[in-house]
């Protein structure tokens, strides 16, 4: 069968997404002996009852119906060894003459950008946005292609732009990190390109810099917006001729690596105001990545809670449900970086490592930590049962965007009955 020459996981799919043949791997993967012959492929990856799209996710087999081409995706899918990504790829089979899809082959491709699950390095997460950024690391990272990772303070784009760097071709070789912040005007060039021995008072001896440092793998530039603009005329020669010249040195040196840029700012508005080079900016903007802020994931709350507790080594520390809760209201503008220097205080006052209210800081209990909806009435104010039940829905679908089985049992209902409400709430 020409699914078993495919190396990764393969099905032949209908058009109403009914698996027709399997190779071995896909069988052995979901731990079919005979093969998943006429099941719904969306049951089989991911439990539901219903096609991807019709459960929040993207589904490939309808992007290629509807485009007539070759699609991939990023998916969460349930195996023995437990929810983990993968890339789906799919790509349509089509009748002689009509030039209509006839069926469709799926390939599964496994994917270690990122984990669903606490893991003890790299990214972790389940949301719709943080999925929408693993794609797009998943995309870039096999290219050369510069990219430029944007996002608030502390939403981990060093661990994006390391993870990057772990996908490419050039994962052997070395990633280094340059913090543009700490890059003072006079010293720049010098710690950027080196220097000879007798370039400047004090160099006693050949410095490599930091290009240098990074020949053959990533230089990860982060908050480039804060090179001085005096000095990014060399930054935009470097990128432009693959080519340096040391402080005090007569000789050019070639340059090898792969740029990552990383900022904080808007750099179209600097460039606008003066304060960045356009050209630069344009040599820089290749391929963008937006980090979400916490808060537009907070469904994924509780895992990085988990995951951080365990990285710093704090296994017997917990969180109750009232901490808990407050935490999900709470608009984090320090992000990821400021929910780890909570557990770790929080951690310091728990004696007993039960973390309450009591041993969160004060911005996150007080009323201005909060986030409340526009449309949150006071408290003695009575509503319908209807309508207290259209906005609890509101609240736990915002928390739980990515799994719909999962809610559904924590609701004590089935998931036909939440899909019937999910459509009540969009058309009311």
């Amino acid at each position: 069968m020409i699914l078993d020459a495919l190396p990764h996981p393969a099905i032949a799919l209908s058009t109403d997404y009914r698996i027709l043949a399997a190779n071995r791997a896909y069988r052995d993967l979901y731990s079919f002996a005979a093969g998943p012959i006429q099941k719904r492929c969306f049951e089989v990856s991911h439990g539901y009852s219903v096609p991807c799209d019709r459960a929040g996710e993207s589904c490939p087999l309808k992007d290629s119906l509807d485009s007539g081409e070759n699609t991939q995706v990023l998916h969460i899918h349930h195996s023995p060894r437990g929810e983990e990504y993968v890339n789906v790829e799919m790509w349509p089979v089509k009748e002689p003459g009509t030039g209509q899809p006839r069926y469709f082959i799926e390939q599964i491709h496994p994917s270690s950008a990122g984990s669903t699950h606490s893991a003890p390095n790299g990214l972790v997460g389940r949301s719709s946005k943080f999925k929408e950024m693993l794609e797009l690391i998943e995309r870039c990272a096999p290219s050369t292609a510069t990219v430029m990772l944007l996002g608030e303070s502390g939403t981990g784009k060093e661990l994006a732009a390391q993870t990057i760097h772990r996908l490419s071709n050039r994962n052997n070789q070395p990633f280094v990190p340059v913090e543009c912040t700490g890059l003072p005007q006079s010293l720049f060039e010098s710690e950027l390109f080196g220097y000879v021995k007798g370039a400047f008072t004090g160099a006693n001896t050949d410095k490599p810099g930091l290009v240098a440092a990074a020949q053959g793998g990533t230089l990860f530039l982060d908050e480039v917006a804060d090179i001085p603009l005096s000095e990014q005329v060399k930054l935009l020669r470097l990128l432009e001729t693959k080519r340096y010249r040391p402080v005090g040195s007569s000789d050019q040196q070639e340059a090898d690596f792969r740029l990552i840029c990383a900022t904080n700012k808007d750099l179209n508005a600097m460039v606008k105001e003066g304060l960045f080079r356009e050209d630069l900016y344009y040599r820089l903007n290749v391929f963008d990545i937006q980090l979400p802020a916490l808060r537009e994931r907070r469904g994924d709350l509780e895992l990085l809670i988990d995951t951080l507790t365990k990285r710093l080594g704090l296994t017997r520390v917990s969180f109750n449900a009232e901490a808990l809760a407050c935490l999900k209201h709470y608009t984090f503008p320090g992000n990821i970086r400021e929910l780890r220097n909570i557990i770790e205080r929080a951690s310091l006052l728990a004696t007993d490592g039960r973390v309450g209210l009591r041993h969160l800081p004060r911005q996150c209990t007080s009323e201005t930590g909060l986030t409340r909806d526009s449309n949150e009435t006071d408290n003695a104010t009575v509503m319908t049962l209807q309508e207290a039940e259209r906005r609890y829905l509101k609240q736990v679908i915002s928390a739980h965007q990515d799994d719909r089985k999962q809610l559904a049992k924590k609701l004590g209902i089935s998931e036909r009955v939440l899909y019937r409400k999910l459509a009540e709430l969009r058309s009311s």
